[in-house]
């Protein structure tokens, strides 16, 4: 169902993109209010996305039991690494894939950054619409590898999961930019939103919404005219470094 959901929103790629009046906030990039580039019509959360399972609904608990059994057979050093992708948020998340840090390639890292800010605000909205509690807060018995979970924290803004969604958007961008790579880059995405199951931090289908958006986000945004110069610099960037 989630797949035709990917489908059925990438048909909104030949739809043209308005120029919205509102700016980026600029004194908070890492959380960015609104959109500079996507158009947030694209990205109503009832025309995207189906509505996750409540919380008292036994789907929800298949899903709970589903985390506990996949935390429990998991590695030490796969929980480690969980933890690891939990306390990096950024395209540098992709620095060991590619063989080499983004932060230093000017032109890549403004274009990836636009990339991941317009998808975080994206995905707000589908939180914010959704309101679902995290998984952690909905059993306190299951294991969180951040460690106890902050109170000061929302627990109504698990789906979809901010982290995947910056991984799926920032990878799809990066595998359209160095497709002999693409293979690589989208394993890494995968990877990086399953360490917010091992996490015990979001749901399976948590993890789906957000390849959902982050996918439509970055194609949008690669096929945006307005961002063309800079997709063109940042491939040439790449295939140099």
């Amino acid at each position: 169902m989630m797949k035709a959901m990917l489908s059925a929103a990438l048909l909104a790629v030949a739809m043209p993109a308005m120029v919205p009046t509102a700016a980026l906030a600029q004194n908070a990039p890492a959380k960015p209010k609104t959109l500079q580039y996507l158009d947030a019509t694209l990205f109503q959360p009832v025309l995207i996305l189906p509505a996750p399972m409540a919380k008292d609904m036994p789907a929800n608990a298949r899903e709970l039991a589903m985390l506990h059994q996949l935390i429990a057979s998991a590695s030490p050093q796969r929980l480690k690494q969980a933890y690891e992708d939990a306390i990096h948020e950024d395209p540098a998340i992709f620095n060991e894939t590619l063989g080499v840090d983004l932060k230093k390639l000017p032109a890549t890292w403004e274009l990836l950054d636009i990339v991941n800010r317009e998808s975080a605000v994206v995905a707000g909205i589908a939180k914010d619409h959704f309101h679902r509690m995290r998984p952690y807060s909905a059993d306190a018995s299951l294991p969180f590898c951040e460690g106890k979970a902050d109170p000061a924290k929302p627990a109504y803004r698990s789906y979809p999961s901010g982290h995947s969604t910056l991984g799926y958007a920032v990878g799809v961008a990066l595998a359209r930019l160095v497709p002999a790579k693409a293979d690589r880059i989208l394993d890494r995405a995968q990877d990086y939103a399953m360490s917010r199951e091992y996490c015990g931090a979001h749901y399976a289908s948590d993890i789906q919404a957000s390849e959902v958006i982050g996918t439509l986000a970055a194609t949008l945004l690669l096929n945006d005219p307005r961002l063309a110069d800079k997709v063109a610099a940042a491939k040439a960037e790449l295939s140099r470094s």
